[in-house]
């Protein structure tokens, strides 16, 4: 089989890569917005609150995006980069890092990206490589981003509507712009991931669509679920949380993840799983995913169930009168139509059905996902040698759809995994 390319900047990668600063800046820009209303008002609680995620979620971004800056400028292929300019200030440690200790280093990311995005895709400018290299870091930075911040302030939001027992405005641009960072990030994200799989074109917009709609099905419960809890024993939902991140964290540990290429930056990357994990479910270790999967989902499923059986014996019936019932039995039932709609994406829109299957798959290989075999290449060919690869995220890309039965793609999988 002939090698296959590296997947090429298109405007696809550099409308992504606006849409990305934009989502960005309006829900930083939201954020701003309703801790000043919370200290306007006096709710001086909150606002301290909502200040400390926003703080919280912004240092570890900045310290993930320092630790990869730190292990980039040691490829010769990033190096060169660069210093043709090709990224602002990259070739200039002591300005990144006063970026990245004014918590701006996240920032000029972004513009980087699309910078270099804009000279390849509009002047045609070399430097396509280096361009999605800055589109997949950025991806994994939102998803830290979104679920640090944007997962924990949706659920602040929604906490404080219920113990007041009314909504204001500001509450609900809030929750919109949390929404659409978490739908935006999912979306991306799996796009970012897919790139190093040779079925990247064939990924549909139907079947994005799909993907973002089952995920948003299942962390829309989860994060209600949070909230009504937290609604009628406030003290302990701090409790629940440091319960479950432990325990999330040392199974992050026994799947001997290996993201990072520091022991320090392991342990960083482990907690944020941990944190990930607290709302949506997603792959960080080489081997069959279903088994995995399947331990998460009853494990949320059965703690969704004892945070909303608890708020409902601990509830107000009388100030949650007009909507008690209604969210006892919408919530579950969302949550179901979300585990049937991941069901049939994999079943009906997952891009592997378009695709003829492999001659050697076996049926009931394992999760859909662990499925999709991976560029026919070796990290070391020649071909590739001169070339830039995003390594950490390619080794991400192999644990998240590793797995699969196919010989031929196994041996790719471990091409990937041996440089990792």
């Amino acid at each position: 089989m002939e090698d296959a390319p590296f997947s090429k900047y298109s405007w696809v990668d550099f409308a992504f890569s606006v849409m990305g600063v934009c989502t960005f800046l309006i829900d930083w820009g939201s954020d701003v917005w309703v801790a000043t209303e919370f200290y306007r008002r006096g709710d001086i609680f909150w606002f301290g609150v909502l200040v400390a995620l926003m703080l919280l979620s912004s240092v570890v971004v900045q310290m993930f995006s320092w630790f990869w800056l730190k292990y980039d400028r040691r490829l010769p292929e990033f190096s060169a980069e660069s210093g043709a300019g090709t990224v602002l200030f990259g070739d200039r440690v002591k300005i990144s890092c006063l970026l990245h200790l004014l918590q701006l280093g996240f920032l000029f990311r972004h513009i980087s990206a699309i910078r270099q995005g804009f000279r390849v895709w509009w002047l045609k400018q070399e430097g396509s490589e280096y361009a999605v290299y800055l589109t997949h870091d950025l991806s994994m930075l939102r998803l830290i981003e979104t679920f640090c911040e944007s997962a924990p302030q949706l659920t602040l939001m929604i906490y404080v509507m219920l113990s007041a027992n009314k909504a204001r405005t500001f509450q609900f641009v809030s929750i919109a712009a949390s929404l659409t960072s978490i739908a935006w990030m999912v979306v991306d994200y799996h796009r970012s991931l897919r790139s190093f799989l040779p079925d990247k074109a064939k990924q549909s917009w139907g079947s994005s669509f799909m993907y973002f709609l089952w995920n948003l099905l299942l962390i829309a419960p989860r994060v209600a679920a949070l909230a009504l809890f937290a609604s009628v024993l406030r003290g302990c939902i701090a409790a629940h949380f440091a319960l479950l991140w432990v325990v999330f964290v040392l199974w992050a540990w026994r799947q001997r993840t290996d993201f990072m290429d520091s022991m320090d930056g392991e342990w960083l990357y482990r907690a944020t799983v941990g944190l990930i994990w607290y709302f949506s479910w997603f792959n960080v270790a080489e081997g069959r995913t279903r088994a995995r999967s399947l331990i998460y989902h009853v494990f949320i499923t059965s703690d969704g169930v004892i945070l909303l059986l608890t708020w409902w014996l601990y509830r107000d019936p009388l100030q949650t009168e007009s909507y008690d019932l209604a969210l006892i039995i919408s919530l579950p039932l969302t949550y179901l139509l979300g585990l049937l709609l991941k069901a049939l994406y994999y079943s009906c829109f997952h891009p592997k059905l378009w695709r003829p299957p492999a001659p050697d798959t076996k049926p009931g290989d394992d999760h859909p996902d662990a499925q999709v075999p991976f560029r026919d290449f070796s990290i070391q060919d020649r071909t590739l040698s001169s070339q830039l690869l995003n390594r950490r995220m390619a080794c991400h890309a192999a644990h998240f759809y590793s797995g699969q039965g196919n010989k031929q793609s196994t041996k790719t999988e471990s091409s990937y995994l041996e440089q990792c």
